[in-house]
């Protein structure tokens, strides 16, 4: 990627906060390019640093050191109302006296824009966004969706070179997030903004994001697309933050990976060095069931746990480690039962911690 494709550039940002305890690093040499036009999510847990980041490129924190650049030009010093970008917020923040169309115009009406060229941006964005017929409306007057829709064509409405959206979906229920989350990548991909999303919910990366950067204690994880960083986790964090999965733990001895439950399986990866420890994962839908003894491993059926078309099969290895196949169909065993296991060649893969 050359510069001219880049939206925003983090070059080794560090942030710390005072505690009583001493300092505390939120940033930790974190480095990032972010493409012109994509939809890139910063997903982590609490704490991990992904607001703190999201807020550096605002400009509503200044970092400690490394330098912000947005399409090629450095902003690291400019005051938030300097930087063509916006942020919707987790609260909406919604002026409540003022209807719908004010509040999407109040922004576009402090930078002067004239009364015109104003009242037809708002139209133009009330279509966008599909809210017409609320334009006179309060938001007292809205749904908790409608509100998050309006948040969102306020921030629109000036055409920032970059959206950042601060967990803004994590006040709706179930139902309504999704709806949301289909309106989000419409809206990103009908205005071509760069969308710069911060979550914790990974449901929400993988559906949206053409590239998530995943974090972990003020550091970036990996970075990559939806479908590489759940396939190909590159540490431990990542595979059990990203989905569901099984770790097998063993030690390397002849070219294989012992298990303590007597099985040896292949090393992802070729031969590790002899007696090293290693981690092994495998995603329960990547789990087959076989006839006790058909397998490469043997377990025992702990429960079956039913959602929807599929289901959960739990089971337990002869030393007693936890693991779980996702089954799609046939008859599924009962609690109790000795069943084999198996799984397709490129299926495993070895962490590192």
């Amino acid at each position: 990627m050359t510069e001219d494709d880049a939206a925003v550039e983090i070059r080794s940002a560090r942030k710390e906060y005072p505690s009583a305890a001493g300092p505390v690093r939120a940033l930790d040499d974190v480095s990032l390019t972010i493409r012109k036009g994509e939809f890139f999510t910063l997903l982590g847990p609490s704490g991990c640093g992904k607001t703190t980041l999201l807020r550096l490129i605002a400009g509503f924190e200044t970092p400690d050191a490394g330098r912000i650049l947005l399409e090629g030009r450095d902003i690291t010093d400019d005051p938030p109302n300097r930087r063509p970008v916006n942020t919707v917020f987790q609260s909406y923040a919604l002026f409540p006296h003022l209807s719908v169309a004010r509040n999407i115009a109040f922004g576009l009406e402090m930078l002067g824009r004239p009364a015109a060229e104003t009242r037809a941006r708002v139209a133009q964005i009330l279509r966008l966004v599909r809210m017409e017929e609320m334009a006179d409306r309060r938001p007292d007057q809205l749904s908790g969706g409608q509100q998050q829709r309006v948040a969102l064509a306020r921030a629109l409405a000036p055409a920032p070179r970059v959206l950042l959206l601060d967990e803004p979906l994590s006040a709706l229920d179930l139902k309504l997030r999704k709806e949301m989350q289909r309106e989000l990548k419409r809206l990103q991909h009908e205005t071509g903004i760069t969308f710069v999303f911060v979550t914790h919910d990974q449901e929400e990366a993988l559906t949206m994001s053409d590239r998530v950067g995943v974090m972990r204690g003020g550091r970036l994880q990996q970075v990559g697309p939806p479908r590489e960083i759940y396939a190909r986790p590159v540490n431990r964090f990542v595979a059990d933050f990203i989905g569901e999965t099984n770790f097998l733990e063993g030690v390397a001895r002849g070219g294989a990976v012992h298990l303590p439950a007597g099985a040896a399986l292949p090393a992802p990866g070729g031969a590790p060095a002899e007696g090293k420890r290693i981690t092994l994962t495998v995603r329960p839908e990547q789990l087959r069931l076989a006839a006790p003894g058909a397998g490469r491993l043997e377990a025992t059926v702990a429960e079956i746990v039913y959602f929807g078309p599929a289901a959960h099969c739990h089971m337990k290895l002869d030393d007693g480690t936890p693991i779980v196949a996702r089954l799609e169909e046939g008859r599924m065993p009962e609690p109790g039962a000795r069943v084999g296991l198996d799984f397709a060649p490129g299926a495993l893969q070895a962490l590192e911690d």
